[in-house]
């Protein structure tokens, strides 16, 4: 993967997009003091080389009802790797999965509505994988973009 350099106004860019990612072209050209087809080219180039890989939204668990977060420590069997990356793409309470270092080989973030919801989720894993599960608590760091500074040229 080749690493891409950002300017400062790459970087502005995405702040303002991570801040409202529907602001518009004209909106962000505002705020930007650019033209909008200047903008515009900049989003386009920003996306062909893969920074920006998609907009998206960000919602609200709790008020859907999901009460309860918990991480999944998954680690397979042996031999089970592959049956296991496929349970945890049909589970739709995983709503993000990523294969680690160290004693486990993924962790899962799941949103359930109780704490009874959680056992089927478990029971469709354990006989592929050992798990270990902790409830989340609070989230005092939500998703952020990365450090955008030690990426200007």
């Amino acid at each position: 993967m080749k690493k891409v350099k950002l300017d400062s106004i790459d970087v502005q860019l995405l702040h303002l997009l991570k801040v409202d990612a529907r602001t518009s072209i004209a909106d962000l050209a505002r705020a930007l003091n650019m033209s909008a087809p200047s903008v515009s080219d900049r989003l386009h180039r920003l996306e062909e080389s893969g920074v920006i890989q998609g907009f998206t939204i960000e919602i609200e668990p709790k008020i859907l009802g999901y009460s309860l977060a918990f991480y999944i420590r998954i680690r397979p069997l042996p031999g089970q790797l592959l049956k296991v990356v496929s349970l945890i793409t049909e589970i739709e309470e995983i709503v993000e999965c990523d294969r680690i270092t160290g004693d486990d080989c993924f962790v899962a973030k799941v949103y359930v509505k109780s704490a009874d919801d959680l056992e089927p989720i478990i029971d469709r894993l354990i006989p592929y994988a050992q798990t270990n599960t902790s409830m989340i608590q609070a989230s005092p760091v939500k998703r952020r973009l990365p450090r955008l500074d030690d990426y200007l040229s």
